[in-house]
């Protein structure tokens, strides 16, 4: 029987469970649950047949809204009969048949990260509004052609660090800073080491035009990268030509996995938010 490519839509959360997204030797994987249940349910036999491929690479506990992978298979994918053999923070949620030679990675055109941080009472002492507006104007900075050489976490010798970003905004909403980031593709770590950088220039660690001095390179800089917790592959897009068939029962499960995790974590933040207030009463006890 002939066999055809597909591509899908998929969420996880990243957390202490996985070591990342990619395949590693003797660690729990995204990438593992994935061929492990596509496995279970008979769409692939072999890795390497079968052609699959995830379009991104993620960090631990770095989540993803919206990333991708592909494969070749004999049966008509049913979301809903993989997604049973995946744990709930794993799903895919929408598929798309491709051609044979299509590539999840090197045939996307951009992706989309965020970055979210909450904005607390701390944080705000620490960082004026005037700092704020210059984060800002610094995250405006990163867009355009830029040699990153200080903003990545080195895997090779002779890696190209040159790359194009498309868009770096920051924003407030509420509570909370948004960072998004759009790129055909970006150096190991680079995010998190931009917004770290930003950080430090809020914080005034560093002024303006030390932050400036990061995109010379032949100047070298050694630091931490920010919290990957914050960080959210949101979006792999392919153009208008590529048209996804969303599953309605995928969606379904993927929101209510999302709400209950809402709901279980405003507790906790409401319950360590009263647990901080001088004014507890022990009166009734």
């Amino acid at each position: 029987m002939e066999k055809t490519r597909y591509i899908f839509k998929f969420y996880y959360i990243g957390s202490k469970k996985y070591h990342g997204s990619q395949r590693q030797p003797d660690y729990l994987t995204v990438e593992e649950c994935l061929l492990s249940a596509l496995k279970e349910r008979k769409y692939i036999k072999d890795d390497k047949t079968s052609g699959f491929e995830v379009a991104s690479r993620t960090d631990k506990y770095v989540s993803a809204r919206g990333s991708t992978f592909s494969f070749e298979t004999e049966k008509k994918p049913i979301l809903m009969e993989i997604n049973t053999a995946l744990p709930k923070n794993i799903g895919i949620w929408g598929y798309s048949e491709v051609p044979i030679d299509f590539l999840s990675r090197y045939n996307a055109l951009y992706r989309h990260y965020k970055y979210i941080v909450p904005y607390s009472i701390n944080f705000r002492r620490k960082i004026a509004s005037n700092n704020l507006n210059e984060m800002i104007k610094a995250c405006r900075t990163f867009e355009g052609r830029h040699d990153f050489r200080n903003f990545f976490k080195p895997e090779k010798d002779n890696e190209k660090t040159i790359r194009d970003i498309m868009l770096a905004s920051l924003r407030l909403d509420g509570d909370f800073l948004i960072f998004d980031f759009k790129s055909r593709a970006f150096l190991r770590q680079q995010i998190r080491r931009m917004i770290a950088k930003i950080f430090e220039l809020g914080l005034e660690i560093i002024t303006f035009e030390e932050f400036l001095d990061l995109f010379n390179p032949s100047r070298t800089y050694s630091y931490q990268p920010a919290d990957p917790l914050g960080l959210i592959l949101w979006d792999i897009n392919y153009g208008k030509k590529m048209q996804f068939t969303i599953d309605a029962k995928s969606k379904e499960r993927m929101n209510k996995f999302f709400l209950r995790q809402e709901i279980k974590f405003s507790t906790k933040q409401k319950l360590f938010s009263l647990m901080q207030r001088n004014n507890i009463s022990e009166k009734g006890l």
